[in-house]
Parts: structure tokens; C-alpha cells; sequence
């Protein structure tokens, strides 16, 4: 599987975020509170979610599965002006991505296996220091095989 390299520009989220490993996964709890609210955002630009994942920059250093990281559900927005109660303001940096198509449940992690342990380190890239996010739209749908998002890994030349 072949990503396309993109270079993506600075946005405005706003969503709700929670603290989570992999081995205590709360993914399914932070869409459940954010869902029912989100149509109190009014100033979205267009209709696709973020799912977005906010590492430290040692994270994956001797990777541990007990390590938490902050996780986002999210929409973009035109700006600030109105945040609604109980949801945060999020600027996800611009920066070069690696964008993979996924088609499959979101439950499969063979995806990040693929592209953390085999396409990064044949690739002429490395991890950057940015989020990682899926933005998920009109053809994702939850717990089914057919479903497809898009996954953007951040990356920077080897040779930066």
C-alpha cells in the first residue's frame, strides 16, 4: 500500500479530548460523549470527523503499550468565536503527511502495523513530531468491513 505525500495546511478543530493507552482504550467512551453534541458546533467546515492522537515526542521509543497519549474527537472550523460548553479549541499544526487509504474495521491495527514497522522504515521518511489523525467520512461507517478513512501519519524527510 503506497501513501500519497501531502502537504497539509493549519486547521481549527474543536471536539473533546481524553487521556488513553492502547492497552486501556476509551475510544469508544470519547465519541460517545462527543456524538451527541456536535451539532452545537456551528461553525464546522464540512461534515468529516477527526479522530486525532497527540503523542509525545518519545512515544514511540521502545514503544510501551501502557504509555498514554491524548486522544481527540473532533470537527474543523472556520474559527474560535464559538466554543461550545464541555468541548475544546484544538490548531492542529500544518506540515508534510503520509495519507493512507484504509478500506476494513477500525478495530484491525494490521494497517499501523504495516505502516509503523514495515512503509516508514523503507521509506525516506521518519516520524514527525506532530498529531496523527484519521478523518473519517461519508464512506466511514462504524464496525463495518466496507468501511474507508483516511489515515495521515506526519512525517519529514530523512535527511532534514
Amino acid at each position: 500500500m503506497k501513501p500519497r505525500i501531502k502537504t497539509l495546511s493549519e486547521k481549527k478543530l474543536i471536539g473533546n479530548r481524553i487521556k488513553m493507552s492502547f492497552y486501556n482504550n476509551k475510544t469508544f467512551e470519547l465519541w460517545r460523549s462527543f456524538m451527541p453534541n456536535r451539532k452545537k458546533i456551528l461553525n464546522n467546515i464540512g461534515t468529516e470527523l477527526y479522530s486525532l492522537k497527540v503523542y509525545t515526542p518519545s512515544y514511540f521509543n521502545n514503544f510501551d503499550p501502557n504509555k498514554e497519549f491524548e486522544k481527540w474527537a473532533a470537527v474543523e472550523v472556520k474559527d474560535f468565536d464559538n466554543i461550545p460548553k464541555g468541548m475544546e479549541s484544538f490548531v492542529l499544526e500544518g506540515g508534510l503527511y503520509a495519507v493512507f487509504t484504509y478500506k476494513g474495521l477500525s478495530t484491525d491495527d494490521g494497517i499501523f502495523k504495516y505502516i509503523y514497522g514495515n512503509w516508514i522504515p523503507n521509506s525516506e521518511y521518519i516520524l514527525d513530531d506532530r498529531p496523527h489523525f484519521e478523518i473519517l467520512g461519508d464512506k466511514y461507517k462504524n464496525n463495518d468491513q466496507n468501511s474507508e478513512e483516511e489515515i495521515w501519519i506526519p512525517i519529514r524527510s530523512k535527511e532534514y
